[in-house]
């Protein structure tokens, strides 16, 4: 039944496989820009369109002897839809295939914005907009609030944000960025508060410094910038809030007289640390604790590297980016805690917390990011600089290393032949060659339960080092295009311990060549060790070199960390490639 006055039909016009399986709960014929007529239908998951000359079996149009086919048939779903608005009175384009007779038309608009994913890298996320018109402004009044209304009932999205803009980050570009990106809060009616950091360490004493209440009146915090600035933000908001226990040594980590008073130290006897173990601190803070189930973190590209944003969206771009944020994506993102117990060989035992999300590198990793200080004009290029330096240094370092060897198997379920089909997946991994299992979206084995452990026992290794690194996640990057651990994942509770040991220099240059090129195998090789595990000790011998803490220098003889599972939440869904 159709309503002369409004164009509204009560009846299901579009059944020919759009959101199949759910009935239209009405439509409306409208003009869409550069499509001409069509009938928009609303389903509970979204919108639909097609041209409104296919519903007469008119797949056909003469024009001065010409023919032209209809449009096919469209569709969003609300999901992917993070805006509408009215934009008043104005021209709707007619196809331009109707050659002389088509007509521009004058009426009332309404626009959707949306996201589409791109055909070449369905990581990459567009911005698409609809505009629609018709004769009626109270048509199109009340289309813009049913649409509104199905917008209302997304869980998740965000209403309002803190949002940190580093000036100076990758190549001076974070303000530009957050300009290029604002529209889209803009227009999905996401209140930001913007600050532009003015030093190091800014963002990180303005979220320590907030109190609970402060807090809850935001649904995150987005870091406009590199992988530091959101280190600092990570920190800020961890540090003073998240009360879980110390990283465990092995009985023999810490001797008597080093033993700290505060009893910080983890007992070797229990289970690693877990997110179910913490409490949150107390006084004004009660009301806001790590984890948490709402609040999430955000990062908009604009470093050096990025290898956090490209790990849990798949690419470098802001509008992806931003795009996740809007829409209220949510992903749980494994966290280190660092522990350094002693500066120096002849220091006091002091315990410095600090927590990453990414990666701490000692050897190699610590040496270029102290080079690539002396070259901060440089921009992002003096990391290649740098890099180039150290390496040519080959320079290695004496250090005892400690970590938990688990033995435990990880219940896995995949679906054979229609049926559910239980098995095992086992972890023990050192030095074999496996099936990579790659993180994506909606991953399953960051979706399972943490596993069961028995007799988590200690083993150690003592020697010369160009490096020793652990990872949270791959850390992919433009340098390295599968990250340092292809198939680490965002929050399967697991640190990734890779050891290289002294070798000959063409040896490491080959190493560093996998490393750098997508498909490469950088750790099948003899003198590189990688073990899965929870948590590591480092002891420094001899001369002592410093630590590359996401950016961040960090000098410790003695070190401990361990990995809290999904510690803190994302606005990110994972890659798709």
């Amino acid at each position: 039944m159709e309503r002369d006055g409004d164009n509204l039909i009560e009846e299901n016009c579009l059944t020919n496989g759009h959101f199949e399986g759910e009935p239209f709960l009405f439509s409306s014929k409208v003009f869409l820009d550069n499509v001409g007529e069509v009938i928009l239908c609303f389903s509970s998951t979204g919108l639909s369109w097609k041209s409104a000359d296919s519903l007469c079996d008119q797949e056909k149009s003469p024009c001065l002897g010409r023919v032209f086919r209809s449009e096919s048939a469209a569709e969003i779903y609300f999901s992917d839809v993070y805006a509408t608005k009215l934009t008043g009175w104005g021209v709707i384009q007619q196809p331009a295939g109707c050659c002389f007779l088509h007509q521009d038309l004058e009426m009332h608009r309404f626009v959707v914005h949306g996201m589409q994913k791109s055909k070449a890298n369905p990581s990459l996320w567009q911005l698409v907009e609809y505009t629609f018109g018709h004769k009626n402004q109270p048509v199109c009044q009340m289309l813009v609030d049913q649409i509104t209304a199905h917008l209302n009932k997304e869980m998740g999205r965000p209403k309002s944000l803190l949002v940190f803009v580093n000036p100076k980050s990758g190549k001076g570009n974070g303000q530009k960025i957050w300009e290029g990106v604002a529209p889209i809060f803009s227009r999905a009616k996401v209140k930001a508060q913007v600050t532009v950091t003015e030093r190091a360490g800014h963002a990180f004493d303005q979220v320590a410094s907030m109190t609970s209440r402060e807090l809850n009146t935001y649904d995150g915090i987005v870091a406009v910038g590199g992988d530091g600035l959101f280190n600092e933000i990570l920190n800020g908001l961890t540090t003073s809030r998240f009360k879980g226990k110390c990283p465990p040594v092995p009985p023999d980590f810490l001797t008597s007289t080093e033993k700290d008073p505060s009893d910080l130290v983890f007992d070797p006897n229990e289970a690693p640390a877990g997110t179910e173990e913490t409490s949150c601190s107390t006084g004004d803070d009660v009301g806001f604790s790590i984890p948490h189930k709402w609040f999430r973190l955000g990062l908009i590209p604009g470093g050096s590297t990025d290898a956090i944003v490209i790990c849990t969206t798949g690419v470098r771009d802001p509008t992806t980016s931003a795009l996740h944020i809007v829409l209220g994506k949510r992903i749980g993102l494994d966290i280190a805690q660092v522990v350094r117990w002693k500066a120096t060989n002849t220091s006091k035992v002091e315990p410095l917390v600090r927590y990453t999300a990414s990666f701490v590198g000692y050897g190699f990793y610590g040496d270029v990011i102290t080079e690539s200080e002396k070259y901060r004009w440089m921009g992002p290029k003096r990391y290649d600089v740098a890099g180039t330096q150290v390496f040519l240094r080959h320079k290695s370092y004496e250090a005892e290393v400690s970590y938990l060897d688990l033995k435990y198997e990880e219940t896995t379920q995949h679906l054979e032949e229609g049926n559910l089909k239980v098995g095992t997946r086992s972890l023990k991994n050192h030095n074999k060659k496996r099936e990579r299992e790659i993180c994506r979206t909606n991953c399953e084995i960051c979706c399972m339960p943490s596993p069961s452990t028995s007799e988590p026992k200690w083993l150690s290794a003592k020697g010369r080092y160009l490096s020793v690194g652990a990872a949270v996640i791959s850390c992919r990057n433009e340098r390295a295009p599968d990250g340092l651990v292809a198939d680490a994942h965002l929050s399967d509770g697991l640190l990734h311990l890779i050891l290289i040991k002294t070798c000959p220099h063409p040896s490491y240059l080959w190493h560093l060549t996998h490393l750098a090129r997508k498909g490469g195998s950088p750790l099948d090789f003899k003198f590189v060790e990688h073990h899965k595990t929870p948590a590591f000790v480092f002891t420094s011998v001899g001369k002592e070199g410093v630590w590359n803490l996401d950016g961040e220098i960090l000098h410790a003889h003695k070190l401990s960390a361990q990995v809290f599972r999904g510690l803190v939440n994302l606005f990110a869904a994972g890659p798709e490639n």
